[in-house]
Formats: structure tokens, sequence, C-alpha cells
């Protein structure tokens, strides 16, 4: 397969994801999740929110090199061809339960977050609304899985928890048109924009960067869903809870800069390369706008959930605990 293509193909596609097998842990592999009654079924199927076989695609390939994700998604249409006729072969299933599943990208070039993206959300944090989308950005080391731990640092005791829904970039874009933005879009993910507030508000002025790109401070997945799979993503429930409490709950219909205006912005300020993040804003319902105010502790399990998009689960342990 060659791996020069940068167009997207319009064939229905899985959930692509990176995991680890459980019998060999160091070694991170592509797959795409699926959901299988029957021993082989078409890409066509491939809609279930809860996959039980994973298609090892980095079993499968056979280019110098390895496989990793941000590579997978360089590949374009060509790479999305070969995962379809992979999926479709019936072979190189994995069962779920002899997996981890790992963040579907670890390593994008960008990682850029929207801030006050839902006017409710803005209200709380006793903002106005902006006429321009809020940009700042998170470090490759904030990103970690959608079952992994969220380290807690001691330097800070006011941490919060963002649901958003996250975009990922497939196809290079620069000075896009907001009408093409979408052309460039692979598919979406579920993440938590995990932010220290007293870093990012009360120290120094406002640190966004500082309170935001702690280690582990992004978890993102459980897969990418491709966009032709994906449901109406600017119609869909958005939601957090913490230890089984509902504390965000609302619908990506109230994003105040939708996201084909995100990508063509950014577009017009940076290059867009397959495989950036766009966290792109969080509903109400922050621990910051409580009254009192809701900061993450050790021991609690902080669960965030896009409809269409799947869920993550992270714990949160104190930095001497952390693995």
């Amino acid at each position: 397969v060659s791996t020069q293509s940068t167009g997207l193909t319009s064939s229905r596609m899985p959930r692509l994801c990176t995991f680890r097998l459980v019998n060999d842990p160091e070694q991170s592999r592509v797959g795409a999740l699926v959901y299988e009654p029957d021993a082989v079924i078409t890409a066509n199927a491939l809609t279930s929110d809860e996959p039980n076989m994973v298609v090892d695609l980095s079993a499968a390939w056979t280019e110098p090199g390895g496989l990793c994700m941000r590579r997978f998604l360089d590949g374009g249409a060509d790479a999305l061809a070969f995962c379809e006729q992979v999926v479709q072969s019936g072979y190189h299933r994995v069962p779920t339960s002899e997996i981890e599943l790992c963040a579907p990208i670890s390593n994008p070039e960008k990682l850029i977050c929207i801030g006050l993206n839902y006017s409710d959300h803005a209200k709380e944090c006793g903002l106005p609304l902006p006429e321009k989308p809020v940009v700042f950005a998170k470090f490759n080391n904030a990103i970690t899985g959608p079952n992994a731990d969220v380290i807690l640092p001691p330097n800070s005791n006011k941490i919060d928890y963002e649901v958003e829904m996250v975009i990922v970039i497939g196809k290079k874009a620069s000075c896009v048109h907001e009408a093409d933005a979408l052309d460039h879009v692979v598919g979406y993910t579920v993440g938590n924009d995990v932010s220290a507030r007293d870093w990012q508000i009360e120290w120094g002025g406002s640190q966004w960067i500082t309170g935001k790109t702690f280690d582990t401070f992004a978890p993102i997945g459980p897969a990418i869903v491709t966009k032709d799979i994906a449901g109406d993503v600017e119609n869909a429930g958005i939601r957090c809870f913490v230890n089984g409490v509902p504390l965000q709950n609302s619908t990506t219909s109230f994003l105040h800069f939708k996201c084909g205006h995100i990508v063509s912005h950014l577009s017009h300020l940076m290059t867009l390369q397959p495989g950036d993040l766009i966290f792109t804003g969080t509903p109400p319902g922050v621990g910051l706008g409580r009254n009192p105010n809701v900061w993450l502790q050790a021991g609690d399990v902080v669960v965030c959930e896009i409809d269409g998009l799947g869920k993550i689960t992270n714990r949160c342990v104190p930095k001497l605990d952390a693995h």
C-alpha cells in the first residue's frame, strides 16, 4: 500500500484504534475495532458501540518501518482502503479481552484546543462569548489512554474535568474555506481537557498552557470514529460523570464555533497535518463553575462520553502512586 496519497475515501470505515496485546505490552499496534456477531462481517456493518474484536492492521502491514496511527493517517485514501480490505478479509482478529486500548494518537504534530466554545460554559466562567475562537495548546506529554490513570500533580489542588469532542485531521489543510474544511477531517474521538485551575487562572496571570499540559492531562479515545459513521457530531449528547455523578450533560449543538469553522480558522493560522488533534471546547458544569467548586481528588473516577463516539474512563491518582 502506498503511503503517499493525501485523499480520504468515502467508504464506510470502522473505529480506528491503537492498542497493545496483553501478552506483548511493549509493542503498540494499529487496529480497527469491530463488532462481530459472526466470524466475518463487512465494513458496512461496523457500527456497534460495543466492539468485541480488533482487526490487527499492524499484523497485515508489509511496508518497512512499522505502523503507528500517524503514519497510517499519512497514507490517506490508500491506507483507509487497506484497512477496509483487511477488515473484510476475516483475518488478523484479536478479542478485545486480549488487548489494552491506548490513546488513538500519541504523537500528533499539534494538539490544539478551543476555549470558551459553549455559551453556557463561558457564562459560568464569568467571561464573554468570544468573537473569534480562543486558541491554546497542550503538548504530547499530556496525552494518555482511554482507561489510563490521570496523575494529579502535587503542586496543584484545583484540578478540573472538561469533556470535549476532539477533531482528528486526516488530510493536510492550509487556508481552506469553511465549506471545504470537513474534507480534511478523518473523524472524531472523546477527550478530557483536564485543567489545573490554580495554574491556569490564579498564578502568573492567564497561563492557560501552564494549567493545561501537565502529564496525562489529555486522555483521549477509545478510538477515532470516522466521519462516515460518526453521525451528526454537532447534535450529539456529551456528558461527564465523576464517581457516577453527572456533572456535565449537554449537547454539541451548543457549540459556538462549529467544526468546519474551527478547522478553517486554524488552517489560516498554521498548516494542519494528518493526526493533528483539535479539542473543540467543553459544555457547562465544570468544577470551576460550581458553588462550591468541585475539584478532582485521588481515587475519583471520571467518565467522559459522547453519543456515537464512545467513552473514556480515567481514575485519578496522586503522582507518587502513579505507575
